[in-house]
C-alpha cells in the first residue's frame, strides 16, 4: 500500500477506536466493567481508548508535526504497527470475553462491532506502512510467525532542539508520574479480564514506545540528569501507598517488594556468579524463622524481645551463616550438581522446620503449627540534634498529610527501603573488581581460576551475600505475615515466594541487571493473583504465557547487552571489513 493512503487509513481506523469507545458494547451489566454507557467509557473500554489515542499520536508523529516529533525520534513505522496490534488485541480479547460469558456474539451492541471493524482497520493500515524487516527466513519472536519479519534498524536519531535543564526534569518527572498512574492501574483491577487485557496493551505499548526510539529518548535524559532521575523513582515508589483508599493493594504491593528483594538476591548468585541455586528460598525462610523466634511472640520458645534493628540484623546475620555453612561443602560442585544439592537443601529446611516440633526433634519451630502470634515490628524512639523522633508501631494507622496509611502502607515504605538497600549492595558490587570476577566466573570458571581468581572464595561470598538479602526480607515477611509455617517455603506452588518462581522471575526479568528481576518479580506475582478466574486452568494458562514470553524474547525482559547479543547473534548482519582494515597476506 503506498505510504500516504496507509497512514490516512492508520490515522482514520484510530481515531474511529477511540470514538467506539464513548458508545455501547453491550447491552446488559453483567458482563464486569459495565460496558452498556453512551457517552463514557467503562472498563476495558478505557484500554482500546488509550490503545488507539497512543497509536493516533505516533501516527500524527510520522508526519513530523511540530510538538510531536519528539514521541517518535526513530523515524521508522514499526512502533505504529506494534501499537496497533496492542488496540486490536485489547478490543477483540473484549469482545471474546463479552460473547464467551454472555453466551454469543447476539449480546454485542452496535458499538462493540464498530470497535471491532475499526481497530482491524487501523492494522490494516498500520501494516501498509513501510516497515522495518529482516530478510526472508530471519528474524525471530512471533512477528516471525505471522509473517511480518520485523527487525530494528540500528539508524541514528535525528538531532533534537537542546530543552532547557528544568524541561529535560520535567519530562522525567512526567515519565515517572505516568509510570506510577499505570502500575497502579494493573495493581487496582477488579477483575481478571481487566487485568489480562491491561497485560496486553501494555505490553504492545512498550514494545511501540521503544521501536519509536521514545524510551531510547528517555533513557538518554535519565543518564544526563542520574540524580534527579534515582530520586524520582524512589518518589514515585514511595507515592504508590498515598493513591490508596485502602490496604486491600497496598498488601499485594507490599508482598511483590518482598518477593522483588529476594529475586534481586537469587540474581547475585544466578545473574552474576552463574550459581544454579534450586533451593534459594530456603534462605528466606532462615530469616523469617530468625526474626520470628527473637521478636515476642508466645510461641517462641526462646521468650526473648529484640529491637527493631536487632532483629533485622539477627535474620540477616542468620542466613549469612547459614549461607556459609551450606555454601562451603556444596559449591566444590558446578552445573547440574550443584542445582541437585541446592535443591535438596532447600527441602531439607522444610522438613527440618517440621521435625523441630517437640515430639521428633527439639521443640523450636513447633512443626507444621509455625511460630504464629507475631507483634508488629516497633521503631524505637531517639532524639538527633534536639530533634526527637518517636516511635513509630508498623502496624497502627498513621495520618501523614491528611492521608490515612495502614498496616501494609507502613511495612511497604519500610520494605521500599529494604529494597533501595539491597539495589545500592547489587549495583556498588556488581561493577566491583568482585562483580567482574563473578562474571568471569559465570562466563567460563576454568579460564577465570586461571587468570588467577579463587573461584570457590568469590562463589562463597556470592552464595553469603545472596542469602544475605533473602534473610533480610525474610525478616520484614515474618512480621507482615504475622505467622512463619513450613509450608511458605517449599521449591514449587502455585502461588509465589518460593524456588520455582524465583528462579523463574530472574531469568523472565533479565540476569545480571537491577530492573529485570524487580520487573520479573511484579508479573510473576501479580499474574497468578489476577488470573484466578480463570480457576483450575490458572497453571496451564501461565505456563503457556511464559513459554510465549520466553519463546518471543528468551535474554529476558530487560536484559543486559552482553546477553543480548547472545541470544541474537545471528540477527546481526555481517560488517564487511572496511579496505582500511582488511588483512592482506603482507599485513597478517
Amino acid at each position: 500500500m503506498p505510504s500516504g493512503p496507509a497512514r490516512i487509513l492508520t490515522a482514520a481506523g484510530a481515531t474511529g477506536t477511540a470514538a467506539s469507545a464513548f458508545l455501547a458494547w453491550t447491552w446488559t451489566s453483567g458482563f464486569p466493567g459495565d460496558l452498556t454507557v453512551y457517552g463514557y467509557p467503562g472498563g476495558l473500554q478505557w484500554l482500546t481508548l488509550a490503545g488507539a489515542l497512543i497509536t493516533l499520536l505516533l501516527t500524527l508523529a510520522s508526519y513530523h508535526l511540530p510538538g510531536l516529533r519528539w514521541t517518535s525520534p526513530s523515524g521508522g513505522n514499526n512502533g505504529i504497527l506494534y501499537a496497533a496490534l496492542g488496540a486490536a488485541a485489547t478490543t477483540w480479547f473484549t469482545l471474546i470475553a463479552i460473547s464467551a460469558e454472555l453466551g454469543g456474539l447476539a449480546n454485542l451492541e452496535p458499538g462493540g462491532w464498530a470497535a471491532g471493524a475499526t481497530s482491524l482497520i487501523t492494522l490494516l493500515g498500520a501494516l501498509g506502512l513501510p516497515l522495518d524487516r529482516h530478510p526472508r527466513g530471519a528474524g525471530q519472536g512471533i512477528t516471525r510467525y505471522l509473517g511480518l519479519r520485523l527487525a530494528k534498524v540500528e539508524r541514528p536519531l535525528p538531532p533534537v532542539r537542546e530543552l532547557p535543564s528544568p524541561i529535560e526534569v520535567l519530562l522525567i518527572v512526567v515519565a515517572f508520574a505516568t509510570g506510577l498512574y499505570a502500575i497502579t492501574f494493573g495493581l487496582d483491577t477488579d477483575y481478571g479480564e481487566l487485568f489480562t487485557a491491561y497485560l496486553l496493551l501494555a505490553g504492545f505499548t512498550v514494545a511501540a514506545l521503544t521501536k519509536s526510539g521514545l524510551v531510547t529518548r528517555l533513557r538518554a535524559l535519565a543518564v544526563k540528569h542520574r540524580t534527579v532521575t534515582t530520586g524520582a523513582a524512589f518518589a514515585a515508589a514511595a507515592a504508590f501507598p498515598f493513591t490508596q483508599s485502602s490496604d486491600q493493594y497496598t498488601s499485594v504491593a507490599t508482598n511483590i517488594l518482598i518477593f522483588a528483594t529476594v529475586a534481586l538476591g537469587l540474581n547475585i548468585v544466578v545473574g552474576l556468579a552463574g550459581l544454579l541455586d534450586l533451593g534459594y528460598v530456603a534462605f528466606l525462610g532462615v530469616g523469617a524463622y530468625a526474626a520470628a523466634l527473637v521478636s515476642g511472640s508466645p510461641a517462641s520458645p526462646i521468650h526473648v524481645h529484640f529491637p527493631f534493628w536487632a532483629a533485622m540484623l539477627t535474620g540477616a546475620a542468620v542466613s549469612i551463616v547459614f549461607g556459609v555453612l551450606i555454601g562451603a561443602p556444596t559449591l566444590r560442585l558446578r552445573g547440574d550438581y550443584l542445582a541437585i544439592v541446592t535443591l535438596g537443601f532447600g527441602e531439607i529446611f522444610r522438613i527440618t522446620m517440621n521435625n523441630l516440633n517437640g515430639t521428633t526433634g527439639p521443640k523450636v519451630t513447633n512443626g507444621a503449627n509455625g511460630i504464629p502470634r507475631i507483634p508488629d515490628l516497633v521503631s524505637p524512639g531517639f532524639t538527633i540534634r534536639g530533634l526527637h523522633i518517636p516511635a513509630f508501631d508498623f502496624g497502627r494507622k498513621h495520618s501523614i498529610g491528611g492521608l490515612e496509611l495502614g498496616r501494609f502502607s507502613n511495612y511497604y515504605l519500610l520494605m521500599l527501603l529494604v529494597t533501595a538497600f539491597v539495589v545500592l549492595v547489587f549495583a556498588r558490587v556488581g561493577n566491583s573488581r568482585i562483580g567482574r570476577a563473578w562474571i568471569a566466573i559465570r562466563e567460563d570458571e576454568t579460564a577465570a581460576e586461571a587468570m588467577g581468581i579463587n573461584g570457590f572464595r568469590l562463589k562463597l561470598l556470592a552464595f553469603a551475600l545472596g542469602a544475605c538479602m533473602a534473610g533480610l526480607a525474610g525478616t520484614v515477611q515474618a512480621h507482615v505475615s504475622y505467622t512463619v509455617t513450613p509450608d511458605q517455603y517449599t521449591f514449587a506452588e502455585a502461588l509465589p515466594p518460593n524456588s520455582a518462581f524465583l528462579l523463574a522471575a530472574v531469568i523472565l526479568g533479565g540476569m545480571g541487571t537491577i530492573s529485570g528481576p524487580l520487573v520479573g518479580a511484579t508479573l510473576l506475582f501479580l499474574i497468578p493473583k489476577k488470573l484466578e478466574f480463570l480457576s483450575d486452568y490458572q497453571l496451564l494458562a501461565f505456563g503457556l504465557a511464559l513459554i510465549v514470553l520466553m519463546r518471543v524474547r528468551p535474554e529476558g525482559l530487560i536484559p543486559n547487552r552482553r546477553r543480548q547479543l547472545e541470544f541474537h547473534e545471528a540477527d546481526i548482519p555481517d560488517q564487511a571489513a572496511s579496505p582500511e582494515t582488511a588483512l592482506t597476506k603482507a599485513g597478517a
